[in-house]
């Protein structure tokens, strides 16, 4: 297949817009920019097209795909949910980086949602996604634009290198602004629970509901049907075996002393409060620890650049878990395969 790429840069929204929006119609595949990360676009309700997606990432199929619209009526037409539960959430968060887990009209195909009768769905903070949808007409289920198990792409380039002649169009909107892919919130149990921790956090989304909201993606993991994307398969792992480094600053860097060879097979990725005590030749700096948003947009980026230096060993300082640094710990334990060394 020949893939079409439309740069943002070098053409008009219009004019890419008007193309793939013609792909989306005809059951084609089409790579767009979201504020989270980049996603692999299909029409929500077209099955063939869905199982186009899977077959492309090389994603089971009992992994759910999320669902956009650009339109905040759009959710109840295709969900099952009565305006006044969801209102505070999607007036607070939509668009943004939020999925809200509910059930779904029989519009949507079971080839969409695993066979489960819930769907993700959310309402994305961008542009040329928001355009894509409107001017389609259509909800387009889109995972993460990579391949299953990979890191998820945050930039054109990334997208390029997984997908080329694999999709029909890719359309290169520069880099991701969130770069961790949405919270995934579900309001089918008792208690609203959070599937896969992202942007939006558990204070924020108490703050606005004034309830409690449960954090359950840890003990959900690997324990049955997933009812969100990252709920059960191995994510986000680069080449290299990945290791975390929880302790203090100090520890951390004793340890690497001592037991890191200079060696340009060996990797390290940590925070500028790091970073800027070590020596070693492939060191990616995240940003300060003070600045979790920053580290947040770039931990697929360092992954992404690991292999691309096709570093064999990889070290990552582990963060707390509070606030968004939940999201970020999210994804750097599944990197890793839960592999982490406590130090004294």
């Amino acid at each position: 297949m020949k893939t079409t790429v439309y740069h943002l840069s070098e053409t008009t929204i219009e004019e890419l817009l008007n193309q793939a929006t013609q792909v989306i119609s005809q059951g084609g595949l089409v790579v767009f920019p979201t504020e989270t990360v980049y996603g692999i676009g299909a029409n929500a309700l077209d099955k063939n097209a869905a199982k186009k997606i899977y077959e492309v990432k090389g994603r089971p199929s009992d992994n759910p795909l999320i669902v956009h619209i650009a339109n905040k009526k759009d959710v109840f037409t295709y969900t099952t949910v009565t305006p006044g539960k969801i209102n505070l959430l999607i007036d607070t968060f939509w668009p943004g980086p939020l999925t809200l887990v509910l059930y779904k009209k029989s519009v949507i195909p079971d080839e969409i949602t695993g066979g489960l009768k819930t769907v993700a769905i959310r309402f994305p903070d961008n542009e040329i996604a928001k355009g894509l949808i409107q001017q389609s007409n259509l909800p387009i289920c889109a995972p993460s634009a990579n391949i299953s198990g990979r890191p998820s792409s945050t930039t054109f380039k990334h997208v390029y290198e997984d997908l080329d002649g694999k999709v029909d169009l890719i359309i290169d909107g520069g880099p991701s602004k969130v770069g961790l892919e949405s919270t995934v919130l579900d309001l089918t149990t008792d208690i609203p629970t959070i599937l896969r921790p992202g942007a939006i956090t558990k204070t924020m989304l108490e703050s606005v509901l004034k309830t409690q909201v449960i954090d359950d993606t840890v003990n959900r993991l690997n324990k049955e049907i997933p009812k969100a994307p990252g709920m059960k398969y191995k994510h986000y792992a680069p080449k290299g075996k990945v290791t975390l480094l929880k302790g203090s600053n100090q520890a951390i860097l004793r340890y690497l002393r001592s037991e890191v060879m200079s060696s340009n097979k060996t990797g390290v990725i940590a925070s500028s409060e790091l970073t800027n005590k070590l020596e070693l030749e492939h060191v990616f700096d995240l940003g300060s620890i003070n600045q979790p948003e920053t580290i947040a947009k770039n931990i697929f980026l360092a992954l992404r650049t690991m292999d691309e230096l096709n570093i064999e060993t990889i070290y990552i300082e582990a963060f707390d878990s509070k606030e968004l640094n939940a999201a970020i710990m999210n994804r750097l334990l599944k990197a890793a395969n839960h592999h982490i060394i406590y130090l004294d």
